[in-house]
């Protein structure tokens, strides 16, 4: 009787802890299995600007959310000197700058990712002015950048100029990125589409163009005027416009061709913008060399005949001649047409400024959001100021820079109000800002953006906690020996029962 107890015990047992050990191994091996991320991506985004080209380096997980990575900027670097459409003539030169930034580009990006990185290079209307002045010269620059980035161990997709309307909508697709206002992570940490969050609209301000970008009232109404985009899997209809000549410096230079047709001497004109005091000369190649410029150069032009302008720091006379760069009559009083006959439907939420508007705004030491009358009477301050004065009021005093904020202002104030219709009521709603976190607020990171809605996802790798083989060894072993144990109590169960009637079928045959 022991005997037959005895292997019963040790194959329930064995039954027991097989059964056991499958299911364990099972919830281990699909509880634990690690998600493990492909690592980053990275990409590099040149902004060539008119004034300057700046290099973005981005990353962003490897797989990612609805067809749009999470991207965000782990470097920037300044290329010294000009914008490339300066390099019109002597365009093999664009690649000593461009060396410094890239080397330390190189230096951030793990060795053996290079060549899976993308680098992309937008320019905008620097080289959208160079194009439409000489088309050759502007394809031989891009031609150059093209040589070069051959050279280099990252994947180069191409130098384009970017059109007006493209450069507007990117530069809102960052600050509402940026902003949160695509994404957010929920309390799982998981990222989410945010609800009923409104986006806002982003005014740009560069060397040769400024954008406006947001979404209007009544998008359908303005469907003509409207680009659409794709993020994240939600689409936005979103009213663009770009004036070309528009931005900082372009504007500059018409200031000062209309000053010099209106001074009745070549030789030294009063600029009620520059500073009370200031005296520079600057040949008329400088403000009449662009095509923004053309129509003012006077009958006897000699590129480079000096003029010497001599600032008198009169805020009120800046205002005057800044009124004379907006075309305010083309629009005849229509509603939805604020300057230049194009048609603007009314603008409406919060706004970001950014690029050149930050800068200026930062010179009159302002930040953030504040109100239409302590912009004006900063601006009316700044530009009373005596040129030895601006010195120590500037954080950062360079002369090209220092000498025009006061036209900056008068034009920003210009633009905003007279231009884009802002009030004393709605300028509020602007916040001047330059970055967001450690993110610049900038087109190219739109940019970006949009470009890994291209760039294929990579799927998760599973690591498993046991190797499938093994996992699938464990699992043969451990069922055959459930099944063999079962088998074994079967068995023992009618091995046992035989043996109980067999002493009474004796019995019964026993003879008396």
């Amino acid at each position: 009787r022991m005997l037959t107890r005895t292997p019963s015990v040790v194959a329930q047992v064995f039954l027991l802890l097989s059964i056991v050990l499958v299911i364990a191994i099972a919830v281990i091996q699909i509880n634990q299995q690690q998600i493990l991320s492909p690592g980053l991506k990275y990409g590099i985004v040149l902004d060539a600007g008119s004034s300057r080209t700046t290099v973005y380096v981005y990353e962003w997980p490897a797989e990612k959310e609805n067809n749009t990575g999470v991207v965000s900027q782990t470097f920037k670097c300044n290329v010294k000197g000009p914008g490339i459409s300066s390099y019109e003539s002597s365009p093999g030169a664009l690649a000593k700058p461009l060396d410094d930034c890239l080397n330390k580009v190189k230096e951030r990006i793990p060795v053996h990712l290079h060549k899976n990185t993308s680098v992309y290079l937008g320019a905008t209307a620097g080289m959208r002015l160079l194009r439409l002045q000489n088309e050759s010269a502007a394809n031989e620059v891009l031609a150059s950048i093209q040589s070069y980035f051959r050279a280099q161990p990252f994947e180069f997709r191409g130098a384009q100029i970017i059109s007006g309307p493209e450069e507007g909508v990117y530069g809102w697709i960052t600050a509402n990125y940026l902003m949160g206002n695509f994404l957010e992570r929920n309390l799982w940490r998981t990222w989410v589409h945010p609800y009923r969050k409104e986006t806002m609209g982003a005014l740009d301000l560069g060397g040769a163009s400024t954008q406006i970008s947001f979404i209007p009232e009544d998008p359908e109404e303005h469907l003509n005027s409207t680009l659409q985009v794709k993020l994240y899997g939600y689409n936005y209809n979103v009213y663009t416009h770009s004036y070309q000549c528009y931005g900082r410096d372009e504007a500059e230079k018409r200031l000062l061709a209309l000053l010099l047709q209106k001074s009745n001497t070549s030789a030294n004109v009063d600029n009620p913008c520059y500073p009370q005091n200031y005296n520079t000369a600057l040949p008329m190649k400088d403000f009449f060399g662009s095509l923004c410029t053309q129509s003012l150069r006077p009958a006897n032009y000699y590129p480079n005949q000096l003029v010497n302008f001599h600032g008198t720091g009169d805020p009120g006379l800046c205002q005057e001649m800044v009124s004379l760069l907006f075309n305010l009559t083309a629009c005849r009083d229509r509603e939805d047409c604020p300057f230049n006959g194009i048609h603007q439907p009314k603008a409406k939420g919060n706004f970001v400024a950014f690029s050149g508007f930050y800068y200026t705004i930062n010179a009159l030491n302002l930040s953030g959001q504040f109100s239409l009358d302590d912009f004006n009477s900063s601006m009316w301050f700044f530009c009373s100021q005596s040129w030895a004065q601006l010195r120590f009021m500037l954080p950062k005093f360079e002369e090209i820079y220092a000498r025009s904020y006061c036209f900056s202002a008068n034009f920003i104030y210009y633009l905003l109000v007279h231009g884009y219709n802002f009030n004393a009521e709605t300028w509020p709603q602007i916040h001047f800002q330059k970055e967001v976190g450690n993110s610049s607020i900038a087109w190219s990171l739109g940019y970006m953006l949009s470009l890994t809605n291209m760039i294929p996802a990579e799927g998760k790798l599973i690591q498993l906690p046991l190797k499938p083989s093994l996992f699938a060894g464990l699992l043969v072993f451990l069922t055959a020996t459930a099944l063999l144990c079962l088998l074994f109590l079967v068995y023992l169960c009618v091995v046992s029962h035989h043996r109980k009637n067999v002493p009474r079928v004796e019995h019964v045959f026993i003879p008396e």
